[in-house]
C-alpha cells in the first residue's frame, strides 16, 4: 500500500531527529537515476523544515556494463564518486549525507566519513521506510549485541538442516546497525537492525547447509532445495545443490575473481518489524531486501569484501544469505536458538540460554 507524503516527512523527521541533525547544519541530499522519487521530496522538505542548510548532488549511474543486475548491491566496483574530487569536497564539507543513489564498499565513503561527515543510506520504497522507522529501543538493543560480539573470541553456527560453521573473532571491529547515524563520522541504513562482524582472516571452517526458505541476495530468491557450501580456510570451496546452486555457481564465477568466495560479514537479526515473508509481496526491482537483512532470529552471512571493516579485501561481488531457524553461539553461549534471539528485548527469556556441551 501507497504511503502519504505527510507519514513519510514524519518519518523523516523521525530519523533526522535521532541522527542529531541540527538547524543551520549543512545537509547534502545525494541522488542518482534509481532515487525514488517520494523519498527525495519528503527528504527534501522533512531536512527543510528542520532548518537545515540543503544541498542536492545528482550524479550518473556507473557499472551497468558490467552488472547481471539491477539491484544497487549486484556490483561493487567504481562508483560514481570515483576520480570526482569535486563531489567528494562537496560531501565532506556536509555535516550530514542523505544516501539516496548507495554509495558502499567504496573507499570514497571512508575518505568522507574521516571528516566527521555522517552518512545515512536510504533506498528502500517508501512504504518500507515508513514500517520499519527506527527507534532508541533499536539502537539500545543492537548494541547490547554487538557488545557482546566485541567480547568474543569465536562465533559458531549450527542448524537441524546440517549447518556447522566455526569462525574466530578479533580481527574486526562489531558493527551497529539501527537505521541512523548519531555520531560524527557514523554510516547507517535506515531500515535495518542487525548485528555483524568479519571473521579472523581464513579462520573460518565447516558447512552451511541453506534450507527451504532461506534466502539469496542480491538475486532475491528464497531457496527451494538443499544447498550445501563447504568452508575452508575463510572461503567458500564448494557449493553443491540443484537449479539454484547452479545459477549461484554462475553469477558468481561472472566476476572472474577469487576474492568473491571470501567469508564476509556474520551476525544476525534484531529487527521485529522486518519480515522473513517480504519478498514474496514486492517486484524485485523495487527493493534491495533490508527486510531479509534484518528480520528477528536470522542468521546473516555474505561473501566477498571485508573493507567495509578495515581489512583489504575488495571484490565486486557481494552475495548476502539470510538464514532461518540456525543457532548462534558467542564463545558456547547462545545468542540465538533455532531462530529466536537469546535476549532480554526480544521474543525469547534469557533464562533459555544454554552451553554447547
Amino acid at each position: 500500500m501507497s504511503v502519504s507524503d505527510i507519514d513519510l516527512v514524519n518519518a523523516w523527521k523521525q530519523v533526522l531527529s535521532l541522527s542529531k541533525m541540527q538547524p543551520g547544519q549543512t545537509v547534502t541530499i545525494l541522488t542518482g537515476a534509481d532515487t525514488h522519487p517520494q523519498t527525495l521530496r519528503c527528504a527534501i522538505t522533512a531536512a527543510s523544515d528542520m532548518g537545515a542548510r540543503l544541498n542536492r548532488l545528482d550524479l550518473p549511474p556507473v557499472n551497468a556494463e558490467k552488472s547481471l543486475s539491477r539491484d544497487s548491491l549486484a556490483y561493487l566496483g567504481v562508483t560514481p564518486l570515483t576520480g570526482n574530487n569535486a563531489a567528494i569536497a562537496a560531501l565532506k564539507e556536509s555535516d550530514l549525507v542523505l544516501d539516496l543513489m548507495t554509495l558502499l564498499f567504496s573507499p570514497e565513503q571512508h575518505d568522507i566519513l574521516k571528516t566527521g561527515t555522517k552518512i545515512l543510506l536510504a533506498i528502500e520504497p517508501p512504504e518500507v521506510l515508513c514500517r520499519l522507522v527506527p527507534t532508541e529501543a533499536d539502537r539500545l538493543r543492537v548494541q547490547a549485541a554487538a557488545k557482546r560480539i566485541s567480547a568474543a573470541k569465536q562465533m559458531r553456527i549450527t542448524s537441524a538442516a546440517g549447518t556447522d560453521l566455526l569462525c574466530q573473532l578479533g580481527e574486526f571491529p562489531a558493527i551497529s546497525e539501527y537505521g541512523f547515524v548519531d555520531e560524527p563520522g557514523r554510516w547507517d541504513h535506515w531500515p535495518s537492525g542487525f548485528v555483524l562482524t568479519w571473521p579472523n582472516e581464513g579462520q573460518s571452517q565447516g558447512r552451511i547447509i541453506l534450507d527451504r526458505g532461506d534466502i539469496l541476495l542480491p538475486m532475491k530468491d528464497y531457496v527451494s532445495e538443499p544447498i550445501e557450501l563447504l568452508v575452508k580456510d575463510g572461503f567458500v570451496t564448494s557449493i553443491q545443490g540443484g537449479l539454484q546452486a547452479d545459477l549461484l555457481k554462475e553469477y558468481m564465477a561472472s566476476y572472474e575473481d577469487p576474492q568473491a568466495y571470501a567469508v564476509s560479514h556474520i551476525g544476525w537479526g534484531l529487527q521485529p518489524r522486518a519480515h522473513w515473508s517480504m519478498l514474496a509481496h514486492y517486484n524485485k526491482e523495487t527493493h534491495i531486501g533490508m527486510d531479509a537483512r534484518a528480520f528477528e532470529g536470522n542468521f546473516l552471512w555474505s561473501m566477498g569484501p571485508n573493507n567495509e571493516a578495515g581489512g583489504s579485501r575488495t571484490t565486486a561481488c557481494h552475495i548476502d544469505i539470510p538464514m532461518r531457524n540456525c543457532s548462534v553461539a558467542i564463545d558456547a553461549e547462545y545468542t540465538v536458538i533455532d531462530g529466536v534471539v537469546q535476549d532480554d528485548f526480544g521474543l525469547a527469556q534469557a533464562s533459555r540460554r544454554k552451553k554447547f556441551l
